[in-house]
């Protein structure tokens, strides 16, 4: 078998691992199945699709140069697509030859049956790694991007919004998964969570209580509740923020509209239940002018933990 030439100090030793990367890391995140994401989909036509959904008329000869498509691959992508009634095109005005792509309705109902499915994929090989392994997982990725110049994409700001029909789920949901895989909390967390989201929805108080979801870019990554503890006490409640939506202050965020609420409604003080083991819940806590007032250790949702109870004056 020849040998590799050895260029600029490169050994056959680390050529032979990046390609064995490569063949290892395809197969794991199905980029060698026919179709991916559990979809009709191939990944050329999945990243087509995923294009156009982030940016807005494109034209054909711009994906597939971005893409590194064939021009005729590409365009029985687009015909096929086209009759599919997923996309429609329009001719450019400053030439007409080339034409403007945009997803149609259905387009944009496949692009979120994609990206949900890519979502849970991610998240499901994220799980079997501990917290530790995660973290170092995503930094080796931000290296191995910043040692190839490869680019990336800006971070769209999250928005703050009322929930929506199918968000309650998604809070009980979320924190049932996110307190199991970085604290270990069993089962009865979740029942928790699902009671106090119950009760919120049952006996909700329009005019001294509120849910803010954390939206990132059409999905929610983040959630708290302010609700009506006394006459003159709100609590705050389940403040939680995914690892997707971290990094962009969403925790101090929604904190602060909780408090502002509140002392818009004329309440006088605040008061919030949470875990010593929680160190950055607590850091945005004391940043946002709460002061831990008591503490107890407990027996809760399968772990021996400290409970505190935090407050602050409005």
């Amino acid at each position: 078998m020849a040998q590799v030439e050895v260029t600029s100090g490169v050994s056959d030793g680390q050529i032979a691992a990046v390609r064995a990367f490569n063949r290892a890391y395809t197969r794991k995140i199905g980029a060698l199945d026919q179709h991916i994401h559990k979809s009709p989909y191939s990944l050329s036509e999945a990243r087509v699709i995923y294009e156009l959904a982030h940016r807005d008329d494109l034209s054909a000869k711009e994906i597939g140069s971005e893409l590194g498509l064939d021009a005729g691959y590409l365009s029985r992508i687009v015909q096929n697509f086209e009759e599919a009634g997923l996309i429609s095109r329009k001719p450019l005005p400053s030439d007409r030859r080339q034409h403007q792509l945009s997803l149609t309705a259905k387009g944009r109902q496949a692009f979120a049956r994609l990206d949900r499915n890519s979502q849970e994929e991610v998240a499901a090989m994220l799980t079997a790694l501990s917290a530790d392994d995660r973290r170092r997982l995503t930094e080796a990725m931000a290296i191995i991007e910043r040692l190839f110049g490869l680019p990336r994409p800006a971070i769209k700001p999250a928005i703050l919004r009322d929930p929506r029909p199918g968000d309650m789920g998604f809070v009980v949901q979320s924190q049932g998964a996110l307190y199991a895989s970085e604290y270990g909390f069993d089962a009865t967390y979740e029942a928790l969570v699902a009671e106090i989201v119950a009760k919120f929805i049952t006996s909700f108080d329009a005019s001294r209580e509120r849910c803010w979801i954390a939206d990132l870019d059409g999905s929610p990554v983040g959630s708290v509740f302010l609700v009506k503890h006394s006459d003159h006490v709100a609590k705050l409640r389940l403040l939680a923020v995914d690892p997707v939506g971290r990094g962009q202050g969403l925790g101090q965020r929604l904190v602060a509209e909780c408090v502002g609420f509140a002392r818009a409604c004329g309440y006088r003080r605040m008061t919030l239940w949470t875990q010593s083991i929680l160190v950055a819940a607590r850091k945005i806590y004391q940043d946002a002018g709460f002061s831990l007032v008591k503490s107890e250790p407990h027996r809760s949702f399968g772990q021996n933990l400290i409970g505190e109870t935090w407050e602050r004056e409005l």
